[in-house]
């Protein structure tokens, strides 16, 4: 595991881009278009960046797009790190920190999830509410850097009700505009992967109180709240969890919905950007 820091990697970011980064974003398996979006685009490369590990799955392209959304600096993750490609929840979390160190004060994770919620059906986005950590470990185990946050970090909100606001209020505007899409609201069920779940596991993740399923956002989600970031989450609901539909789940599927979605993920997320970004 590399010996470099967060603060090593900010400032090797900021000798590549000079300018205050005020939203950092990362773009889950299959919504990376968003970031051929950027103006004035800065591309780096994780393997350029100190500490950053490497995406090693499809839908990933593996590099940090830095430049201008809706008039907003931001700092653009195409493609995260997975617990399950055998990274430490400390790579996992590591660009997390380094947008703190980057003095961001804003986070907008989303991945690509199964549902567990027959109302959210594929092609759908949901709005993260709330989330049930299923992955067996913390990010924040071991030894607590007093520098990002205190030791027990609170998590009663750790998904900015504002911002989900915002997200409905922009979701609506566009609708108003003819676009056709759905959006609702659910709490997120993070599990270790790399498998997808079984019939059983479903049934218990829905009696748990879960709506959509995924392998991701929630490690970034806790390391950002104890860093003092205000989050938001979206899931783009690719399938629906194993059994609900009788067919076998194909990571194909998740890049297809992902594509289907582009257009109007790419207008929320930019519409978004500009109304927590100002």
């Amino acid at each position: 595991m590399s010996t470099k820091s967060p603060r090593d990697a900010a400032e090797f970011i900021r000798s590549r881009f000079s300018e205050p980064i005020s939203t950092a974003v990362v773009l889950g398996s299959g919504l990376g278009a968003f970031a051929d979006e950027i103006e004035d685009a800065v591309r780096i490369p994780y393997e350029e960046i100190p500490g950053f590990a490497r995406s090693t799955v499809e839908g990933h392209a593996g590099q940090l797009v830095l430049g201008k959304a809706a008039g907003v600096n931001v700092a653009v993750q195409q493609g995260r790190f997975h617990f399950y490609e055998g990274y430490e929840m400390e790579q996992v979390i590591f660009p997390t920190r380094t947008f703190a160190s980057l003095g961001a004060k804003n986070l907008i994770l989303t991945n690509a999830a199964g549902s567990l919620n027959t109302d959210l059906r594929p092609g759908s986005l949901m709005v993260i509410t709330d989330h049930l950590n299923c992955m067996g470990v913390n990010p924040l185990r071991g030894k607590n850097d007093d520098s990002f946050g205190p030791r027990f970090p609170d998590m009663t909100e750790i998904y900015d009700r504002g911002f989900q606001q915002i997200v409905e209020d922009e979701a609506a505007a566009i609708a108003a505009n003819g676009a056709a899409f759905s959006l609702g609201r659910g709490v997120y069920c993070a599990l270790s992967g790399p498998t997808y779940e079984t019939p059983a596991e479903i049934r218990m993740y829905r009696l748990l109180g879960a709506d959509a399923v995924g392998m991701s956002t929630v490690p970034e989600a806790i390391a950002a709240r104890h860093a003092g970031l205000r989050v938001l989450g979206i899931s783009c609901i690719t399938n629906l969890g194993a059994g609900l539909s009788g067919e076998i789940i194909h990571h194909a599927e998740v890049m297809e919905t992902g594509e289907r979605v582009k257009g109007v993920f790419k207008e929320l997320l930019s519409r978004v950007i500009g109304r927590i970004g100002n």
